[in-house]
């Protein structure tokens, strides 16, 4: 097999599981009433754990003000909370509440319901097959990741 071969193969099942993951995460914004960067910052803080604002601001590629305006409406929505930082009182920390992690939640156990029927539709040699070619795949993108962040 050619590494175009397998670069084409690889395209395809990203599309494919992009195309479905988009699906979940617009299905998400319709049910909430959410924006992307809305969904986004939930996403962040449900992933990442509390921020900063300005952290926050740096990762969605926004302005502070911007940032600052969306998170008061997620904050008036009851989706996250604002607090001071312990260590710098001027700071706000950002934190999902109970809701927010809820409309997080919900999304993410749609992807995982569609990828447990996904892998129903397997045998156990073709689970064996592609649990080993995963492990690899991911294992040769965290070297790439490491070698590109030097």
């Amino acid at each position: 097999m050619t590494d175009k071969t397998l670069t084409v193969v690889l395209q395809e099942w990203a599309k494919v599981f992009m195309r479905r993951s988009m699906r979940e995460f617009k299905r998400t914004m319709d049910e909430s009433g959410l924006s992307l960067t809305q969904i986004t910052t939930l996403m962040r803080l449900h992933h990442g754990g509390t921020c900063r604002l300005s952290t926050l601001s740096d990762h969605l590629g926004v302005s502070r003000a911007a940032t600052s305006q969306m998170t008061d409406r997620l904050v008036n929505m009851g989706l996250l909370e604002r607090t001071e930082n312990p260590t710098d009182r001027r700071a706000k920390q950002l934190t999902l509440t109970p809701k927010g992690e809820t409309v997080i939640r919900r999304s993410i156990d749609a992807r995982r319901k569609w990828m447990e029927d996904l892998t129903r539709m397997l045998d156990d040699e073709q689970k064996a097959v592609i649990i080993a070619a995963l492990k690899t795949l991911t294992e040769a993108a965290e070297k790439l990741e490491e070698k590109e962040s030097r």
